[in-house]
């Protein structure tokens, strides 16, 4: 089997059962798995934190609504990669261009065991949580909900591209319908008026925006679906621009109902926001509705991520002989097949680390944050890389007002990198072992490219 690419279009040659990726995805489909993605736990964790650290009504939605603003700048760097490269390994890809197959492998490795593994796990922990709350397995129940999650959902991409999307399809519908339910429910509440809090200490503004884009995280997987989307040229930028909007329409909505329904103070001091909303307003099941509720975010959160992780598993295995077995695409169903089972069984593993732990969710956060905005900054370096590189290469989207947007794009990256290792404990050293280890399969893998 040979590869040929051509400004990453991918075609598999020489074996009939081997196929490339299809483009079988439509313009919902897209904005489905992106919305997915992005609204997991994170909507449902983070607001009484921001609130917390905001001070007033107007700064918290501000807060959210430079939120969306942030994504939107990053959104239009990925929109100009993905349309001039619409490889299906998206960000390792475009590593690989600017910078060497070297760093685009560290990359690979480190989504295949830190970032999209460790999500993957902490979505299924939240999962597991609440699903507890609905039905209790037990001493280990949210891990068991996790393991079960994460083998279904993996399952379920496996059997093929048309069950994947439209579960997918399905979960982002459901959630969506259902954070718009308590929207309403929150914005016709009497209003709770209480004294407004101030921020807990000079400079927490900057840690509310970690939270804030902690939540808007996500929108990025666009990149993974490049090769597959339909009409690409004109749906990835559509699917970035449509996606956002309706977060950020979704997040101020629902802080707002938050604001008004709680009041600032005890938004602010609330450790499960949409639950005390809920619980205020109809009691027990109100509470009940929430914890269903989260339990369909986070499902659908972890389907979308299952999705698109595997397929930059899939480019690796086209490059590296090492994981060569992960570089199959089986034509019939549409998918990676051994792509997806090997980051099914190191999600497994991670759960397996985070019930050790006893800390499941923050273990995955402490694990996947550094590596992850690290890897995110030079995807945005790669942008300014290429454009001097190739500038022979037609771009049917060129980003605005270049070069200023990637490097403000790059400039919030480096913030939050840093930040990460400031906030975060030892679980960040963790992760940022198993990159680093990641550096002696490189030299072995290109000892035995050397000797073939």
């Amino acid at each position: 089997m040979t590869r040929r690419e051509n400004y990453g279009l991918i075609e598999q040659v020489g074996s009939p059962e081997i196929a490339a990726p299809k483009q079988s995805l439509t313009l919902p489909d897209a904005v489905a798995l992106i919305v997915g993605v992005v609204i997991g736990a994170g909507i449902f964790e983070t607001p009484a934190l921001v609130a917390n650290y905001a001070g007033s009504d107007i700064a918290v939605l501000l807060f959210w609504l430079l939120g969306g603003a942030v994504s939107l700048v990053g959104a239009l760097c990925y929109a100009e990669l993905a349309t001039t490269y619409p490889d299906v390994g998206g960000v390792y890809y475009y590593l690989k261009r600017a910078f060497g197959r070297g760093i685009a492998f560290l990359f690979a490795w480190a989504r295949m065991t830190v970032i999209q593994t460790g999500s993957i796990a902490l979505l299924a922990f939240v999962f597991g949580d609440y699903a507890s709350q609905i039905w209790r397995l037990g001493t280990f129940s949210p891990s068991i909900y996790a393991a079960i999650a994460i083998a279904l959902l993996t399952a379920l991409n496996i059997v093929g591209l048309q069950q994947g999307k439209w579960t997918q399809n399905l979960l982002t519908a459901a959630k969506v319908l259902g954070l718009l339910l308590v929207v309403v429910i929150g914005l016709t509440a009497i209003p709770n008026t209480t004294a407004p809090v101030e921020p807990t200490a000079s400079g927490n503004w900057g840690l509310a925006m970690v939270f804030v884009l902690l939540s808007y995280g996500g929108w990025n997987e666009a990149a993974y679906i490049a090769a597959e989307i339909q009409n690409r040229r004109r749906n990835i930028l559509r699917s970035l621009l449509l996606s956002i909007g309706i977060i950020t329409a979704i997040y101020l909505l629902i802080n707002w109902a938050y604001l008004r329904g709680l009041g600032l103070a005890n938004m602010a001091q609330s450790e499960a926001v949409a639950a005390d909303l809920m619980r205020s307003l109809w009691g027990a099941p109100g509470a009940f509705f929430v914890s269903l509720l989260i339990a369909i975010c986070t499902l659908g959160a972890t389907n979308a991520t299952i999705f698109t992780g595997a397929r930059t598993n899939y480019a690796l295995g086209q490059d590296f002989a090492l994981f060569g077995f992960m570089g199959h695409w089986r034509q019939r169903p549409s998918t990676p097949t051994y792509a997806l089972l090997l980051q099914g069984a190191i999600a497994m593993a991670l759960v397996v680390l985070g019930t050790l732990t006893r800390k499941g969710f923050e273990t995955m956060v402490d694990y996947t944050a550094p590596v992850f905005w690290f890897f995110f900054l030079l995807s945005g370096i790669s942008l300014l890389v290429l454009r001097q590189r190739d500038p022979q290469i037609t771009r049917s989207f060129r980003v605005p007002l270049y070069p200023f947007t990637p490097l403000l794009f790059c400039a919030v990256c480096a913030y939050l990198l840093y930040s990460s290792l400031v906030y975060t404990g030892v679980g960040a050293v963790v992760g940022v072992v198993v990159v680093v280890a990641g550096i002696p399969l490189l030299l072995w893998n290109n000892y035995r490219q050397g000797r073939a």
